[in-house]
């Protein structure tokens, strides 16, 4: 039977018709993936009104299709630009636009390419294999640890991306965390930090953040003597590339196993498993010191963890009808506009449906390699362009990719603001990226603090009770403590004295 459901699904993919449809649809996403501004929320929830006259097996392989491409798209622009086109990208940058800087970014995209194929094609076989263990774990994350994973994120970015100084990184995030804070709560509605305008009402939109703070600082830049000069693309072999894939193998595996359980975790998504899996990487690597310097093996983990989010975020869908993720909630609501209901019943009612979405996101894989690997050899001739007449154009696409998320011209001018603070930031060696991911995460924290407190009449004893949310405050402690000096000293001490007693004896 089983076989029969996985025909029925490629009888589907390759009609003329569907075929023509799946390759679109992918292929628009790697677009709203490139451009900053066009995410993959956005470019799933406008397909999903076009697909409203479809059957449904074809709605949802089209917006499987589109979903897969948007979140592989960012690369392209985050390894070029350092402009990442969607927030799951923004781990990328972190190493690849050093690497294209280098004359390197063609094979930056290839190897970020195949990594974001591994990622999503190990994510489906985990969909397959692991969907009730998954789950499970998920369920078992409360407020209390729904609020410690964001902490315990924002403490990860500050380090990987702090050169060194992760209080540059921390003080970075916790700026971000509080700027989230502005808008209505989310438990009780209250308007915070809107000083009467009723933009503010509904918080700081992320789009327009992540364009003024990772765009701005570029356009700025680039019109220093410094940054005048144009640069050069070397040529590579696809040999190399794989070469890279090959030493990478357990790389790989390790970044789509984060990846796949980030997605799992409702709330969390494809930023956080980049993130994660780029963290691992590095703390496991003999070379921690060449990260952020143009090191394609962070290229190559956060890429594979942001798309096996994409499979991981998929698996509470089926499961519970859960989103794991901001894409996956628009694209559960079209699973049930188009008459399938996610959930525990699914393999009763339709049994069928997990074998078309396993299906549908293999095919989508393989023609995301083919096209991205495609579009790479035209878009990596951006570097070639002078940056005073480049800059100027990515400026004009910023300002619409801000404007087009509302139709606000509120948004312009928010990115401007947090334009000026990139470049304040980038000036003082402050890193931008957990900024944002403060922003992006901070949300999620203050409704599951505030949720954990009520729900426990103010105790704060179920965060040192629970044992998920005791392993995240003992990893947030071994990130944190080391980097003080108060600590430092007394360990050096410490060691002094038993070294002593040793002597001693």
């Amino acid at each position: 039977m089983v076989w029969d459901f996985i025909v029925q699904a490629l009888s589907v993919v390759f009609t003329p018709y569907g075929f023509i449809a799946l390759t679109l649809s992918v292929f628009l996403g790697l677009i709203f993936g490139m451009l900053p501004g066009l995410t993959a929320t956005m470019a799933v929830a406008l397909l999903t009104g076009l697909t409203y006259s479809f059957d449904g097996p074809l709605a949802v392989m089209v917006l499987i299709g589109v979903y897969i491409g948007s979140i592989s798209g960012g690369c392209q622009s985050a390894i070029l630009l350092n402009i990442p086109g969607t927030p799951a990208s923004a781990a990328t940058a972190v190493d690849g636009f050093p690497l294209a800087r280098q004359g390197k970014g063609g094979l930056a995209i290839f190897v970020a390419n195949i990594s974001s194929f591994s990622g999503t094609l190990l994510s489906v076989l985990y969909l397959i294999l692991f969907t009730p263990l998954l789950t499970s774990a998920a369920l078992k994350f409360n407020s209390h640890e729904m609020f410690l994973l964001a902490v315990f994120g924002i403490v990860i970015c500050g380090n990987l991306t702090s050169g060194g100084r992760p209080i540059k990184g921390w003080i970075s995030g916790f700026i971000g965390l509080l700027i989230s804070q502005v808008g209505r709560d989310t438990v009780g509605s209250f308007a915070r930090f809107t000083f009467g305008n009723m933009d503010l009402t509904g918080g700081i939109s992320l789009l327009p953040v992540m364009i003024g703070l990772f765009g701005f600082p570029e356009i700025v830049m680039s019109f220093s003597a410094a940054k005048r000069e144009l640069v050069t693309t070397q040529k590579y072999s696809a040999r190399e590339g794989f070469a890279i894939y090959r030493r990478n193998w357990f790389n790989v595996l390790r970044s789509s196993v984060l990846g796949a359980v980030m997605g799992a975790i409702p709330g969390v998504g494809e930023d956080t498993g980049g993130w994660l899996s780029y963290w691992a990487q590095k703390k496991s690597s003999k070379n921690p010191e060449m990260y952020g310097k143009g090191c394609i093996d962070g290229v190559v983990s956060s890429e594979t963890g942001n798309n096996a989010a994409v499979g991981g975020a998929i698996i509470p869908v089926l499961s519970l009808a859960i989103p794991g993720s901001a894409p996956a909630a628009v694209l559960l609501a079209a699973f049930w506009m188009h008459g399938y209901r996610p959930g525990p019943l699914l393999m009763t009612d339709t049994p069928e449906f997990l074998y078309y979405i396993v299906v549908f996101m293999v095919v989508s894989s393989f023609l995301m390699w083919f096209i991205a690997s495609n579009m790479s050899k035209l878009t990596v001739r951006i570097l070639q362009v002078d940056q005073r007449i480049l800059m100027p154009a990515i400026f004009v696409t910023c300002v619409i990719g801000a404007f087009v998320v509302n139709n606000r011209i509120f948004d312009v001018k928010l990115m401007f603001i947090f334009g000026m603070l990139g470049v304040a930031l980038s000036y003082m060696k402050y890193p931008s990226a957990p900024f944002l991911l403060g922003v992006i995460l901070g949300n999620m924290a203050d409704e599951n603090l505030r949720r954990a407190l009520i729900l426990n009449n103010g105790s704060i004893a179920p965060f040192f009770t629970r044992p998920i949310s005791i392993f995240f405050i003992v990893f947030i402690l071994a990130l944190v403590l080391p980097q003080l000096a108060f600590f430092r000293k007394g360990l050096a001490a410490l060691r002094r004295a038993m070294s002593r007693n040793k002597e001693g004896v």
